[in-house]
């Protein structure tokens, strides 16, 4: 905005000069001093106020951007989990022509239009095939679904999320409960309803929830879950890779999930050694848990395991982790247990993984 200009008299005047004068002439200076000052103060208002209307604006424009940015990403992830879903019954619809193939021949049959004919099927559906999948790698960056935890945060520095086949361990141990042991016992006598909802627990499975939705869609996970025992969340899929982009099955494991009840010690090495059942092995490892592990394969003899043996039974535990893979550690708070920090640490450092703890409003 341009200045208006102003052009003011200017008075040259010494003190005897207007003390000559008479007190109403020394009134008049003052009062046209101080209208000058007054004009230039109000000059000085109104561009103020014009930089903070513009200012406004550009935040108003930013903010509508950002809107359809979001708009345009989740259209996006939408169009990718369609691409990636139809991929999975396509292959399915190959296999099922390579048995019907098969079975013909075994059958003697010889009319060999019709194998053909399935053989050129087979072809057609390989093409689509790698098509989706060229087309879903293109967007690596972008996630399988949609996630807006309670905290606002979006984001892990240091977390890689990438991989072909990535393993989320999950503990589901009673110390999961809470982060002091008094607030444990207490939750322990209470309803499985109430313990569930506990917030130690609950972020746990807000982090589930939020690292499946960080998933790169052409990628395949397996979520295990641990106390004394270690199995899949989902049933009937021990040993088996899951597709990121089955939407339906990744709700129907955030369903499971959220039907437990955290119980029972903590083993690690029976965790580790259910990722060995994987084939292939995974290439990236989550750990959510809170501490070192109370036992190994089997039960301890006492029902207190002091710092020294929980650190013996971390130290065989990891001797099970595939070679050279990545572990990523989501470490949530526990007390009584001071070394956990500093060995988890160090696994995660030998591993190229990452070590965090979150605060307690994340995700």
């Amino acid at each position: 905005m341009a200045k208006k200009k102003r052009e003011f008299t200017t008075f040259n005047l010494s003190f005897l000069d207007i003390m000559s004068c008479g007190f109403g002439a020394v009134i008049l200076v003052f009062l046209i001093m101080n209208h000058g000052i007054v004009e230039q103060k109000t000059e000085l208002n109104e561009d103020l106020l014009s930089e903070v209307n513009l200012l406004n604006e550009d935040v108003t424009e930013g903010t509508e951007g950002l809107v359809r940015l979001r708009n345009t990403l989740s259209d996006i992830d939408l169009k990718n989990a369609d691409a990636q879903g139809l991929a999975t019954r396509i292959a399915e619809e190959k296999d099922n022509y390579e048995a019907q193939i098969e079975a013909r021949k075994r059958d003697g049959y010889t009319d060999s239009s019709d194998i053909e004919s399935l053989k050129a099927e087979l072809l057609s559906l390989d093409a689509e095939v790698e098509e989706l999948r060229q087309a879903s790698q293109d967007s690596g960056g972008i996630n399988a679904r949609s996630y807006i935890g309670q905290g606002d945060r979006q984001y892990l520095t240091g977390l890689n999320l990438g991989g072909r086949h990535i393993a989320i361990l999950l503990d589901v141990s009673a110390s999961m409960l809470a982060e002091k042991v008094v607030q444990i016992i207490r939750l322990r006598n209470m309803s499985e309803s109430i313990q569930r909802e506990a917030n130690k627990w609950t972020q746990g499975l807000n982090t589930v929830n939020w690292l499946t939705a960080q998933l790169p869609i052409a990628s395949q996970y397996q979520v295990i879950t641990f106390n004394t025992i270690a199995k899949p969340a989902l049933p009937n899929t021990d040993g088996k890779w899951l597709e990121v982009a089955n939407q339906s099955q990744l709700i129907t494991l955030s369903s499971v999930l959220n039907k437990i009840t955290p119980s029972g010690g903590t083993s690690l090495e029976n965790a580790f050694r259910a990722l060995q059942k994987l084939s292939p092995p995974p290439d990236n490892i989550f750990l959510i848990t809170d501490g070192l592990p109370t036992q190994g394969t089997t039960p301890p003899r006492s029902s207190k395991v002091s710092s020294q043996a929980r650190q013996q039974l971390y130290s065989q535990a990891i001797r099970q982790l595939p070679a050279n893979v990545p572990t990523n550690i989501i470490l949530l708070p526990m007390e009584g247990d001071p070394m956990a920090v500093s060995e988890l640490w160090q696994l995660a450092q030998s591993t190229r993984g990452s070590l965090i703890s979150p605060s307690r409003d994340w995700p």
